[in-house]
């Protein structure tokens, strides 16, 4: 069987195609690794909530439930993906996770880990921007007798048991990690720029409501803007407060030797738990299709169509604009690429 579209990624970019492409009758296949639709939302920590409310955090077509001014959280959100992949009737193949992406001829040709293969006219990949966790080299140097755990692994205060706690990585994730911490013990935040912080709500709304009054929510990736926002983009929300009065704030992360780290402003300090909110990046090694994937190891895409007939890429990190890596941002990317990829179909009929 060959498919028209084949989905390559099952979380909220992937389930947004799904929408469009359903919309137009399209014979396709999403696939994904998770055991069910939301797991990525749900395996997250146990305190995690979204920094934009509700009526900003849906995809097309599905509001979220309640308050459109609280904020869900995560296993709300994990709930409200299965309940869209539910009611949209998306067709998801579960717990299958991809080895390798090939073209042959005009077909593509995705091979998985288990040996099933699959076949498909178009490949859309929407692993999203948040996908491999990332740490970095310095850990290599760090005592064995230290505990470290990635962001990813981090669930709730119970893990840590007693001692000095580095939190290397100041954003969103590790300003919410850092101030629940504190209550327990001694954070200390490491921050590799000055941190840029802006309150949940401003004079009763919204700053998401402020950000689409005055149009920075849809500033698009390629304009002036957007280059100066993707270098100083502001960690929003968050227990400022605590945050503040609690946590010691550091510089840089540079060096570790045993159980001392080192900050860039020639600061030392010894630690007990290190974790580690250095963030995500995709591994594209599967990917073996040419022009695709950069020497740096990211997508060739304009506002991901790239130069390959028939592959696209939905829910990058500033793909087009601010918001396409977030739940409401990622419908107006998908929306366009199943509009290019019909068009495709389209000239390849005629």
């Amino acid at each position: 069987m060959v498919y028209d579209v084949l989905v390559i990624g099952g979380g909220q970019a992937g389930l947004a195609v799904g929408y469009y492409l359903k919309k137009e009758q399209l014979q396709f296949l999403i696939i994904d690794e998770q055991e069910r639709t939301g797991d990525s939302w749900r395996n997250r920590f146990d305190s995690l909530f979204l920094f934009t409310p509700r009526r900003y955090s849906a995809l097309p077509g599905l509001a979220l439930n309640g308050d459109p001014n609280g904020y869900p959280t995560k296993d709300e959100i994990a709930d409200y993906l299965q309940d869209y992949a539910d009611q949209f009737r998306l067709p998801i193949s579960h717990n299958v996770k991809i080895e390798r992406l090939m073209k042959k001829e005009s077909i593509f040709i995705v091979t998985m880990s288990n040996g099933k293969t699959y076949q498909a006219k178009q490949v859309i990949i929407a692993t999203g921007a948040f996908h491999t966790p990332f740490t970095p080299s310095i850990s290599h140097f760090v005592h064995p007798h230290i505990v470290q755990l990635h962001a990813v692994d981090y669930k709730n205060p119970k893990q840590i048991t007693t001692g000095e706690v580095l939190i290397v990585g100041a954003g969103n994730t590790g300003v919410q990690i850092a101030a629940e911490l504190s209550n327990k013990c001694q954070v200390t935040l490491s921050s590799s720029k000055k941190m840029r912080l802006l309150p949940q709500q401003l004079f009763g709304k919204s700053i998401f409501w402020w950000f689409e009054l005055i149009g920075i929510y849809k500033v698009k990736s390629d304009t002036l803007i957007g280059e100066l926002l993707k270098k100083n983009d502001p960690i929003i929300g968050g227990n400022f407060k605590q945050l503040r009065k609690k946590v010691i704030i550091a510089k840089r992360l540079i060096d570790f030797k045993g159980n001392t780290a080192s900050f860039i402003n020639g600061k030392q300090a010894n630690f007990d738990t290190i974790i580690w909110a250095t963030g995500y990046q995709n591994d594209y090694s599967w990917v073996k299709v040419d022009e695709v994937i950069s020497n740096q190891s990211k997508p060739i895409h304009q506002r991901g169509l790239t130069s390959v007939k028939g592959l696209y890429f939905i829910g990058l990190s500033w793909q087009t604009k601010r918001g396409s890596a977030l739940l409401q941002g990622v419908g107006e990317d998908a929306q366009y690429i199943v509009k290019k990829l019909k068009e495709v179909m389209m000239l390849k009929e005629e």
